[in-house]
């Protein structure tokens, strides 16, 4: 069975995640541990709160080493919602930096719209990517965020509508990562987490 260290940095819906990832057939361990971490075929990095007190959960755990280290030898990692903003160099919500192994940053949904952007919205491919192939181009996930990622058109897969686009879905090489829940999104979001799965395996 594929191993998923599902990353513990103290926030994160961890349980629900890791529930997702068995029920599509992973093998996932909640775990603060970094070696743990290391040992697995790929990891998870969940995020709900503040991308400042994300970062440091991670420095703290020394678990930022651990999502650095996945990303410079290209094994799979996935980022659910903050999980997706941290992979970035950083945020207009807080001086912290990033983990900064994409480029790019990330900014604030626009004043005109309500924030934070709560419920389903529907995600549009700009990219072909193994992970969403099979899950309809416009099908709604379940979002609940009050900053996007602002990245470079290459590493955009979705994109979404509120108040303006940004990239719900971003990639490069074995690195994928969602601003929305998918483990909150119903059967799509199974689907995708199964792909991920399925491609880990592959």
């Amino acid at each position: 069975m594929t191993s998923i260290a599902v990353l513990d940095y103290g926030m994160g819906n961890l349980r629900s995640v890791q529930r997702a990832l068995e029920r599509v057939g992973g093998g996932p361990e909640v775990t603060g541990d970094p070696a743990s971490a290391l040992r697995a075929d790929a990891i998870v990095v969940p995020g709900v709160g503040a991308f400042g007190a994300c970062m440091r959960g991670l420095v703290n755990t020394r678990l930022d080493a651990v999502v650095r280290e996945f990303a410079a030898t290209d094994r799979p990692v996935l980022g659910v919602c903050l999980g997706l903003q941290v992979l970035f160099e950083g945020s207009e919500e807080d001086p912290d930096p990033g983990l900064g192994v994409l480029p790019g940053v990330v900014r604030r949904l626009p004043a005109t719209v309500k924030v934070p952007h709560m419920g389903w919205n529907e995600v549009a491919w700009t990219t072909d990517h193994p992970v969403v192939r099979g899950i309809p181009s416009g099908t709604r996930f379940y979002f609940v965020h009050s900053f996007a990622a602002d990245p470079a058109p290459e590493l955009m897969i979705g994109e979404t509508e509120h108040g303006r686009t940004f990239a719900s879905v971003v990639a490069r090489g074995s690195m994928f990562a969602t601003q929305f829940h998918p483990e909150k999104s119903g059967d799509p979001g199974l689907a995708l987490y199964e792909s991920f799965v399925k491609e880990v395996s592959s």
